[in-house]
């Protein structure tokens, strides 16, 4: 299979959308993922595939921990800052701090979860990460059954689930 028919496969799957942050010590970085899955509850694991294209990938891949924000659509903001090339994703600071154990976070996300690397496997032009959850913090929970304006990134476009998007 080609690499572009690959691309429109996928292009034809909806993915949640998160941002990746680390800092290995050289400054922190930060991406926008969709690739980021839940593994296991017990005990509570997660994956996520960063590509090798990417400016923040090597600093990902070489921190000991990481902070996953899982976003809805009110991140917006967030999301497109951490998927454009060639800016500083950091420049103002009213929009993140750091935890107390260093990482840096987004400020008001939905919620975010530090973690521990676990495992690094290289695959094709990008690695594969497994992390453990060691902490976390919701800032907009979302009742079972209600869509929580959950945003979602599709054939290269943002979208906001909602009741109208329900098909049950």
């Amino acid at each position: 299979m080609s690499p572009d028919d690959f691309k429109a496969l996928f292009r034809g799957h909806p993915g949640g959308v998160a941002v990746i942050t680390a800092d290995d010590g050289r400054g922190p970085v930060a991406l926008t993922a969709t690739s980021v899955s839940s593994v296991s509850a017990e005990p509570p694991l997660l994956i996520f595939s960063v590509s090798s294209l990417s400016s923040a990938t090597p600093t990902i891949v070489a921190a000991d921990t990481i902070v996953v924000h899982l976003l809805d659509a009110h991140d917006l903001d967030v999301a497109r800052l951490a998927s454009t090339s060639g800016v500083d994703r950091f420049a103002d600071p009213a929009n993140w701090s750091r935890l107390p154990t260093g990482e840096p976070v987004y400020n008001g996300v939905r919620a975010w979860v530090r973690c521990a690397i676990i495992n690094r496997m290289e695959a094709g032009g990008s690695t594969v990460i497994a992390a453990h959850a060691l902490q976390s913090s919701i800032a907009r929970d979302v009742d079972p059954g209600d869509h929580g304006d959950a945003l979602v990134y599709h054939n290269r476009t943002w979208h906001r689930l909602g009741d109208h998007s329900r098909l049950d």
